[in-house]
Order: C-alpha cells, then structure tokens, then sequence
C-alpha cells in the first residue's frame, strides 16, 4: 500500500478493456450488439470520470484483431454502432475539449469507416484536456511487430545501425508513440487476462478486475477503480524503501 490518500494520485494513462457487452445482452435475453450500444453509456461515463479526475489519457479497447472472427452478422452490427458513434460522438468531443486518436491497422475498415474516422480526429486534433485513444482492429503482437518492421526498413536503408535499436527506440515505433505509457489497466466482466491489448505499454502498469459487465461499469465504478490505483506502490523494480526514501526527500 502507498503512502497516499484515496483519489490523491491520478494515473496519467488509464486502459480499458471493455470486456461482457454479450453476456450482459445474454441475461437480459437481447441480441449482443444490445451490449455494445449499452455500452456506449460506459463509455461516456468513463471518459468523464477521467476528464474530470485530470487522466490525460484514456484508451480503450473497442476491437481487437481477433473479434474478425466472431459471427459476420455481429461484425458487421459493430461496424455500423461504429460508425454511428463516431458521427454522433465526435462533436461532443470536440465541445469538451477532448483529442481523439484511433489506433490500429485501418486497413482492413471499409473505406467510409476509415474517412470517418479521420474526420473525427481532424475535428478534435489539438485538443490537451484528455486524449480518447480507441484501439480499432488492434492486436499487441501487430502493434509490436509493425514497429519491428520500420525498423528493419530503416537498417535496410542503411539509416540505422542494428546496435542501435534499443527499448526506446521501438517504444518510438508503436501505434500510441508520443503517450505516457498506461499506469493503469482495467478489465471489465471478471476476466483476469489482458488479451493481446498493449503488451508492450502494459509492462509496468497497475492491473484491475471488476466482475460487472461493462455497459454497468458506470461512474461509481470508475472512481472506484482510481480509488484503487492511489493505494497502490508503484516500484518499478526498486524495493518498497527506496520509494519510500525517495517520497521523503522530496518532501
């Protein structure tokens, strides 16, 4: 436990993942895209919470490189509340001062997806009061792996050396380059596994489990969660008396 009241310490990056869209659309006998548009109401709370707590980043899970798999019919619904909620949300964005950055391989969104995308990012950029990263056809092993490949490129031009390459440096390369790194990663639905989502950013971070399925993760859950995060004592390696000293002198 740390020396810190509850709510005193603020993590600069909070990551979702927004995990029981389907089995709270289960319970209530609903198709599962009803879990997703619940879940819309989550997402807005969290974005809230965070704005007004002062997180600078949020990023959230929205759709994994694997979720290609699941049934067409249910693909091809999230695609639609996708969009939906990018034409919808994005002017609410932009009215609260809120950056949105949309992370992941594109490539594979039907051309109006990808222009509505942009859109909604050219409409926000130069936003500072919270930076929304939403993780869109992502995978952490991509992530890491397209990294790897500009840095091959870069050695086969002949700009870098090999040796060169350090943490740093592919940390560079990443979809979230030039963001904090999370210090905080909450999954919802009372799964206890991250799923291929940020692997490399997550090293360090503070991990949270709730069993409430996301669409109830609402505000009161939220705070709870960076409740939880000041009671933590972050140690990056060190021992708990080195931090401890280290709070001390900076006293």
């Amino acid at each position: 436990m740390g020396n810190h009241e509850p709510g005193s310490v603020v993590p600069r990056h909070v990551a979702i993942i927004m995990d029981g869209n389907n089995r709270w659309a289960r319970r209530r006998l609903l198709p599962g895209v009803a879990g997703h548009r619940a879940g819309v109401e989550a997402v807005r709370a969290a974005i809230e919470v965070c704005a007004d707590a002062g997180v600078e980043v949020l990023t959230l899970f929205a759709f994994s490189s694997e979720n290609w798999r699941r049934p067409s019919d249910e693909v091809g619904a999230l695609m639609e509340l996708f969009l939906s909620a990018l034409r919808r949300e994005a002017r609410k964005l932009d009215q609260n001062g809120i950056r949105l950055r949309i992370i992941g391989d594109r490539t594979r969104f039907h051309p109006e997806l990808q222009r509505e995308m942009e859109r909604a990012e050219a409409l926000t950029t130069g936003h500072t009061r919270l930076v929304l990263q939403i993780a869109a056809n992502y995978g952490g092993q991509w992530d890491i792996t397209q990294a790897a490949q500009r840095l091959a490129q870069s050695v086969q031009q002949g700009e870098l050396e090999p040796e060169r390459i350090t943490p740093e440096l592919l940390q560079n390369c990443l979809s979230t380059a030039g963001m904090p790194l999370p210090d905080l990663c909450i999954r919802t639905g009372g799964e206890r596994r991250i799923s291929n989502f940020l692997l490399w950013q997550l090293a360090y971070a503070e991990l949270y489990f709730s069993d409430l399925f996301w669409p109830d993760f609402k505000h009161e859950a939220m705070r709870k969660a960076l409740e939880d995060f000041a009671t933590r004592q972050r140690r990056f390696g060190k021992t708990s008396e080195q931090i401890e000293a280290e709070v001390r002198a900076s006293c």
